[in-house]
């Protein structure tokens, strides 16, 4: 396995990204979240399976302030997009891939739901959505409208837990939703308890593993 920092110069901006080569004709590209990088404990442990899978892994790391969010969600992912697009062209460029997987925590499953998942060219990648922010009406009523294989983690007291959303993406056959009791938008158990933690953590990346097969 080699593991190599590299930097792609977008518009003048340099944005870093880490190519974990993991000699696979499979790669999943991941976007983290507002600050939640990737060796926080969701991140690192999606990682850890992707590899274990026998994945090659991208990390791409972008880096934006809190206002971002106050934008309206076209800019936002009009803003990533422009970062993160460079990127994975570049990478299937110089490497045919058989099959793509796309993985994003919450700020992350922006350009994922409103990019990607608008896009017939990846149709027939998986999509991995962790924490996503289903309290934008555009990114549910993009869910409900897309025919992508998709799996869904999100903890029942995290904000963006809203149950006739949930519920209506639930009716969908093409998307699995994990609902992980009593756990926060970061899939931390509330009031906080470390052992369940560690288990729902890793009850959700069982459960990753399965949508992968």
């Amino acid at each position: 396995m080699k593991v190599n920092q590299r930097r792609a110069v977008i518009n003048g901006k340099e944005v870093p990204y880490t190519y974990i080569e993991n000699g696979s004709q499979s790669v999943c590209f991941m976007f983290s979240g507002m600050g939640y990088t990737y060796e926080k404990p969701i991140l690192y442990y999606s990682t850890m399976t992707m590899l274990q899978n026998k994945y090659d892994v991208i990390h791409i790391h972008y880096s934006y302030g809190q206002n971002i969010l106050k934008l309206p969600i076209k800019d936002i992912t009009s803003i990533m997009s422009t970062e993160i697009n460079p990127i994975i062209s570049n990478v299937l460029e110089n490497k045919q891939y058989e099959d793509k997987v796309f993985l994003g925590k919450s700020l992350g499953t922006i350009p994922l739901i409103n990019g990607f998942m608008k896009n017939r060219l990846f149709l027939d990648s998986k999509i991995i959505l962790l924490t996503p922010l289903l309290k934008f009406d555009s990114i549910f009523e993009t869910l409900l409208g897309s025919n992508h294989s998709a799996f869904i983690a999100i903890g029942e007291n995290d904000p963006n837990y809203i149950l006739d959303r949930i519920q209506a993406i639930e009716d969908k056959t093409n998307i699995i939703i994990q609902n992980v009791p009593n756990a926060n938008h970061s899939l931390d158990m509330e009031p906080f308890d470390t052992i369940k933690s560690i288990t729902g953590l890793g009850e959700v990346m069982s459960r990753l593993e399965e949508f992968l097969k």
